[in-house]
Order: structure tokens, then sequence, then C-alpha cells
């Protein structure tokens, strides 16, 4: 299946995203936190990165934009993960190039369903 890339500081949840993704089937690559994701991208080049707003280090909105700056990983698409469902907290994710805005709790079917409409979107 696909290679996705979570960035998420809450062991727990990055530990439960991770199963759920590995058990459909996909490739999955761990970050704790939003320079970890940038610095992880370029070496594992994923078909999707799912990460949260608010990170120790740099937050989900600061990685992403540096990930669409960066011509090799500007293609690939972003999903917040993130309990803060306010309109102007997803519209500040949306113009820093994320792709959807998905809020937590999800369930893990949910959570399957989206990647596959996304991954499927963008053609992997």
């Amino acid at each position: 299946m696909a290679k996705i890339l979570i960035a998420e500081d809450e062991r727990d949840i990055r530990d439960l995203v991770a199963f759920t993704l590995r058990f459909a089937g996909h490739e999955v690559f761990s970050a704790t936190n939003g320079e970890e994701a940038v610095e992880m991208a370029p070496n594992v080049y994923p078909d999707l990165i799912l990460m949260d707003v608010r990170m120790p280090r740099m937050t989900g909105y600061e990685a992403c934009k540096a990930m669409k700056a960066n011509p090799d990983l500007k293609d690939i698409p972003v999903v917040f993960l993130s309990a803060k469902g306010q309109e102007n907290e997803i519209q500040q994710g949306l113009d820093a190039g994320a792709e959807e805005y998905l809020l937590k709790p999800f369930a893990p079917d949910q959570l399957t369903a989206h990647v596959k409409k996304i991954l499927a979107k963008f053609g992997k």
C-alpha cells in the first residue's frame, strides 16, 4: 500500500494511528514533532503525511509550510489531525497547504476511510 508519515507528539495517539494504518496494510513512519517530520520526509518520501497541529519544537502549520516550500515534498498531501475544530484553526491549516483537516477523536475506520480517499485522489 502507501508510505505514510505520522507526526504526533502524544505517544498513545501516535501508536494508535500507526497501528490502525499498519493494520490497513500501509508502511508507517513516525515523528514526535514537526521538526522531526520535516527532517524525515525527504528520506522517507511518503505518499501521505498525517500531522498534529500543536507539537513542540515546530507546530504542524510550520512543518507543513516548510515541506510545501521544498520542491521535492510540495506535492505530498498533508492532513492535519487536531482536536481544535474552530473555523479559523481549520482555515489556518488549509492556508498552510494541508489537503484536509480531520478532527480528533476519530474512529479507526473513519481514519482509514479518509486515508484511502485522499490516496485515491492523488493516484496512490
